[in-house]
């Protein structure tokens, strides 16, 4: 049998599998999910509306031919990037696995599916609600580092320029990472 055949019929094994194990081992969160999680992150890290820590992990892999430069990285090697979301103990909530090594966290996360469905407001993340002692709404949010851009749903610190002469920056990037 042919490599590209092979190649072939791994593929559509896995989509098989994925397609009958994901809602048992990997089922979209609900919001009540996110709202535990949430919960978690305040107690634990002392972060309100905090529904989940996002962040990539590059896979190291033997590179096949011809796919040029696409997975080569920024750490000099071959990877494929695993983007995922994670709850305050570290329970994997949400993943994408399969990015091109070359790609930043931020961009891989916003063509990703799980990306488009907080873009377009399809993950089941709770409604905005007031901040302990607050009257206004706040929405909830994942946490990441400075590999993603700020949205509405997704915080990230304040750039360390921004936030050396400011405690009150200081102690925010201090738990946002901490989280």
């Amino acid at each position: 049998m042919g490599f590209s055949t092979v190649s072939l019929i791994v593929k559509e094994v896995c989509k098989a599998i994925n397609r009958r194990l994901i809602e048992k081992y990997m089922p979209k969160p609900t919001s009540e999910i996110w709202e535990k999680s949430a919960q978690d992150f305040l107690m634990k890290w002392n972060f309100p509306n905090a529904i989940g820590s996002i962040d990539g992990k590059h896979v190291t892999m033997k590179c096949s031919n011809n796919t040029g430069s696409r997975h080569f990285c920024y750490l000099k090697k071959f990877s494929i990037v695993l983007m995922f979301i994670v709850d305050a103990n570290y329970k994997f909530l949400c993943v994408d696995i399969g990015g091109y090594g070359r790609n930043s966290d931020g961009g891989i996360f916003e063509w990703s599916v799980m990306g488009q469905g907080f873009e377009n407001q399809t993950m089941n993340v709770p409604t905005d609600k007031p901040l302990k002692g607050q009257v206004h709404d706040t929405p909830y949010v994942l946490l990441g580092d400075e590999a993603f851009a700020l949205k509405p749903y997704l915080m990230r610190p304040f750039h360390y320029r921004q936030s050396r002469q400011d405690p009150i920056k200081v102690t925010f990037n201090y738990r946002l990472c901490r989280a």
